[in-house]
């Protein structure tokens, strides 16, 4: 896996994670390694990909990154082929860049995170990435133009490990191109429910531009974090707070109908129908299936419109 990638801790933030991309085929499935409330792995270049479990275990044990680095190494015949980034939960971090790796080949260690990159068009590539992690991420942001979801405004640690991918993409990257890219995301601490732990597992498998592709779902992710928080507060009987959350996921995806379709329904769930209809007309118009579903949940007592407004909604689109 001849590539560039970062392993990084976001300490206020309570996240640990890891980013890659490589002209490689599925480079999330064996370069990037993460458990939350023990640390990131990503080992690359020649990859032995028994380093990431591994590494992980010693984690789990105690040991430190640089322990973990040299012991890891040192048994490993094809060392010199080899680069291996660790970090622990606390941010702690170690890295290795063999003498064999093919040029431009490196690594850099900061606070809390380190970039490694090989094989790569020049040794400009990883103080690029991390220039851009260091500057939290809003560089690459803003030249996305992507709307902040966060409350704060600021980007979260998932985005400041796609502007590293970004930045060391727009350095040169990979001097053989692109293809697959990851991200993966858990917390610093273990909640034992690993559907909480593990916050963002996002991978590109084949693309022309990964890197931009990640970044697309990674908006999209974000969305429908706005649509899980959203449906929440549906069930809590938050209303208000369900609509300010649909709004939100579909300012973020305008053109995804599922979001617009169930912002209509929240609206009509208030009584403000006259907002919902347009909402819904625009939706059937794009997809008639979805006037089915809108008979269908109303049957179920989801959808409080009376008979002449749904006949109305379902009749309208199907003509039209």
């Amino acid at each position: 896996m001849h590539t560039y990638s970062i392993v990084a801790v976001d300490r206020p933030g309570g996240e640990i994670g890891v980013a890659v991309q490589s002209h490689w085929f599925s480079v999330g499935s064996v370069v990037p390694w993460a458990e939350a409330g023990v640390g990131a792995v990503a080992t690359q270049s020649f990859v032995n990909p028994g380093y990431g479990p591994e590494a992980l275990v010693l984690l789990r044990a105690g040991r430190s990154p640089a322990e973990i680095v040299a012991e890891l190494t040192e048994a490993d015949d094809g060392r010199e082929l080899r680069q291996l980034a660790v970090i622990n939960a606390a941010g702690v971090v170690a890295a290795h860049t063999g003498s064999r790796c093919v040029p431009a080949a490196g690594h850099l260690v900061g606070d809390g995170y380190s970039v490694q990159a090989n094989m790569m068009v020049s040794d400009a590539v990883w103080p690029a990435m991390a220039r851009a992690f260091e500057a939290g991420g809003r560089v690459g942001a803003a030249r996305r133009g992507a709307a902040r979801t966060e409350s704060a405004g600021a980007p979260g640690l998932a985005e400041r490990l796609l502007a590293a991918l970004e930045a060391g993409q727009a350095a040169g990257g990979d001097l053989r191109g692109q293809q697959s890219a990851a991200l993966v995301v858990v917390g610093t601490s273990a909640t034992g429910k690993p559907w909480e732990d593990r916050r963002i597992d996002l991978r590109v498998e084949d693309h022309p531009r990964p890197v931009e592709e990640l970044g697309r779902l990674l908006e999209v992710f974000r969305a429908y974090e706005h649509m899980n928080r959203g449906d929440l507060a549906v069930e809590q009987g938050r209303t208000e707070q369900a609509l300010a959350e649909y709004a939100a996921a579909q300012r973020l995806c305008p053109a995804n109908l599922e979001m617009r379709f169930w912002h209509a329904v929240s609206l009509a769930g208030v009584g403000r129908t006259a907002d919902a209809l347009p909402l819904f007309r625009g939706v059937f118009a794009d997809d008639p299936a979805w006037s089915v579903m809108a008979a269908r949940i109303a049957a179920l007592g989801l959808l409080p419109l009376d008979d002449e407004e749904l006949r109305s909604l379902v009749h309208g689109s199907r003509v039209g």
